[in-house]
């Protein structure tokens, strides 16, 4: 992970007294459990060019996680290589005096002057398409340029990969340049390794002043910043509150736009109402209630069960005797234990039975159950694999139901999301609704099935449901 930055032109020799460095030393620091090194592979009047180079120690990643040692994903994630929100936090007390613009007084002119600036760096792993990615900073005024390493594939994969470089252009101040890298790096990555708290909405109010407010794409970027609605809304707050103080500042009291005033009494009204019922639960729901409207239904296989929510529902459902709750991870399978633990007790409750398995290996003991579930696992397998593991379970499993719930990429829009922007980071694909329709009459042409299609969630008129959801009926098992 890296950070090239690239001055030219007047003023390109001021770029080591803004960053605080020798040009002629090499730092070299350990920031928490990452070595942080810069050097000046260039440095004169016309061009100074610095080189920031981070290399984490994989071991301490993991350290302090007792989760890590459930679980195969500690060797095969990407966050000792890519630029994300760790490189930014790696980077900052190295990088702290111009991103606050106070280097030694002789050099402060200069804080404020924009400068001729490159700016590389990657590898950044990210579910946004490049045409995004671009907008998110031709906004800025930058002109970009995206890279992707050189690999040869058996098939078109290169083409796909989120991983990509980034080179931008254009004359900015190398504060504000570093402010926008600081909030919009870990919001390519959509990956924060800390808990946002108010000190993160404060940050992103201090980063993105001057230009945050303004950008075309702002909501996406609070989106992916903040995550949650309760921080985002915090942020309107706070920033409907520094407005309306700007303008009691400019005129007076009584000239203020009733406006301002109720801008920011909405935003803090609006951080008080009730939250609304999540889209998982509703989920759930909806996949309960399918199943206790099922004839048969006394054995269930709940694949990709995750932590165990679903399968705890389930549980409960009249007429069932058996529930396999089937999950890859042993991290997951932990607190479903803890979950399923909490059952046991409980009058007319089935107690699930933990299964470590995966949709890629046929296990004989889940053949022929009443029910076969995939909740929201269909869009986290590549597609060109995915025409498999449905074969596999229509013709091998042959469940007499089989329910599949996945997100409507159509509803996407609702939410305000580009067209190609996936939900979730590891979304290998999302549909909607024709393809999701064409997709399940692939399989009622080729197997004995038949699939009613329906929707769970906050619908639109235009645009569906959230989510959609196929329940497969075996041909001699319909009502």
């Amino acid at each position: 992970m890296h950070l090239i930055i690239r001055a030219t032109g007047t003023g390109a020799g001021m770029l080591s007294h803004l960053l605080a460095k020798n040009p002629n030393n090499l730092y070299d620091r350990t920031e928490k459990e990452a070595r942080v090194r810069i050097v000046f592979t260039v440095s004169s009047e016309e061009e100074t060019e610095a080189v920031i180079y981070v290399t984490p120690d994989p071991i301490e990643l993991v350290k302090g996680d007792s989760s890590a040692h459930n679980d195969i994903t500690q060797y095969i994630n990407d966050r000792e290589f890519v630029t994300s929100s760790l490189f930014c936090s790696y980077i900052r007390p190295a990088l702290g005096t111009a991103l606050n613009g106070k280097p030694k007084e002789a050099y402060m002119p200069w804080v404020g002057k924009p400068l001729k600036l490159e700016l590389t760096f990657g590898p950044v792993a990210s579910n946004l398409p490049d045409r995004t990615l671009e907008e998110l900073f031709t906004a800025l005024g930058y002109e970009v340029q995206l890279e992707r390493g050189d690999a040869e594939y058996s098939f078109a994969l290169k083409t796909r990969s989120s991983a990509r470089y980034i080179k931008l252009a254009g004359e900015q101040t190398l504060q504000t340049a570093l402010q926008q890298l600081f909030v919009l790096i870990p919001a390519l990555d959509d990956y924060k390794h800390y808990y946002i708290s108010d000190d993160e909405v404060d940050k992103i109010r201090r980063y993105g002043a001057g230009w945050l407010e303004e950008h075309p794409q702002r909501s996406l970027i609070l989106k992916r910043t903040l995550r949650f609605a309760g921080a985002i809304k915090q942020y309107e707050a706070m920033a409907a509150k520094e407005k309306r103080s700007t303008a009691e500042n400019s005129v007076d009291s009584e000239d203020v736009p009733a406006a301002v005033t109720v801008s920011g009494e909405s935003a803090v009204t609006e951080m008080q109402e009730e939250p609304k019922i999540r889209l998982n639960d509703l989920r759930y729901a909806a996949i309960a209630a399918a199943v206790e409207e099922l004839y048969a239904k006394a054995t269930i296989v709940d694949f990709g069960s995750g932590e165990g929510k679903l399968s705890a529902k389930l549980s409960s459902v009249p007429g069932v005797r058996e529930i396999k709750a089937v999950e890859p991870s042993a991290a997951s399978q932990l607190r479903a234990m803890d979950r399923f633990a909490k059952l046991a007790d409980k009058p007319g409750i089935i107690v699930p039975d933990p299964v470590t398995g995966s949709l890629f290996y046929f296990d004989e003991s889940l053949r022929g159950k009443d029910v076969m579930i995939l909740c929201e696992v269909i869009e986290h397998i590549d597609e060109y694999r995915l025409a498999r593991v449905m074969e596999n379970i229509f013709a091998e499993y042959a469940p007499k139901t089989l329910i599949v719930t996945t997100p409507n990429k159509d509803y996407n829009a609702v939410y305000e999301m580009e067209q190609e922007e996936l939900r979730h980071g590891d979304h290998r694909f999302e549909w909607g609704r024709k393809a999701f329709s064409v997709w399940c009459a692939r399989w009622t042409e080729t197997f004995d099935y038949t699939a009613e299609l329906t929707g769970i969630g906050e619908g639109s008129v235009e645009f569906g449901y959230p989510t959609q959801m196929a329940i497969f009926t075996k041909g001699e098992h319909l009502q």
